[in-house]
């Protein structure tokens, strides 16, 4: 499997990113680790603050690769590309992947659904995704950063 064959499923569409979109994902990026470390949050939401952190760092490296996430399974798709943008092992995917499910309980069906320990687990993972996009960026996308 590659994103190549991904294209070809129509799970991804071609997209030319720009060092503008990279610097603004990175910045919403960063601005959810400000956010959801905010005092008197609730563990569901500085969970679901930290995911989009990483969503939105894991959608620059896709976008640098020259896709971006088809509508369907969005974050989904998103969340698997890692393995195929920034080589990334597939207990990290797979963590990050229970955190969405979780996510999607504490912000659809019902409150209370995570610990603080789930939300600075999750926070403490999309520290080191967001570190190892910004290592990968400058390593072989460097025209991408300002």
């Amino acid at each position: 499997m590659s994103l190549k064959t991904w294209l070809s499923n129509g799970w991804l569409v071609t997209h030319q990113t720009s060092p503008q979109e990279i610097s603004d994902l990175l910045a919403v990026a960063d601005r959810d680790m400000k956010d959801c470390r905010t005092p008197g949050l609730s563990p569901d939401w500085r969970l679901n603050i930290a995911y989009n952190a990483a969503l939105q760092a894991a959608t620059a490296a896709l976008a640098a690769c020259g896709y971006r996430a088809a509508r369907e399974a969005h974050h989904y798709r998103i969340i698997q590309s890692l393995t195929y943008t920034i080589g990334s092992s597939p207990d990290l995917v797979n963590q990050l992947d229970r955190f969405r499910k979780k996510r999607n309980i504490g912000a659809y069906d019902r409150a209370g659904a995570v610990s603080d320990q789930e939300a600075s687990e999750m926070l403490n993972l999309a520290q080191n995704i967001m570190q190892e996009i910004e290592d990968w960026l400058r390593k072989n996308y460097p025209e991408l950063l300002k």
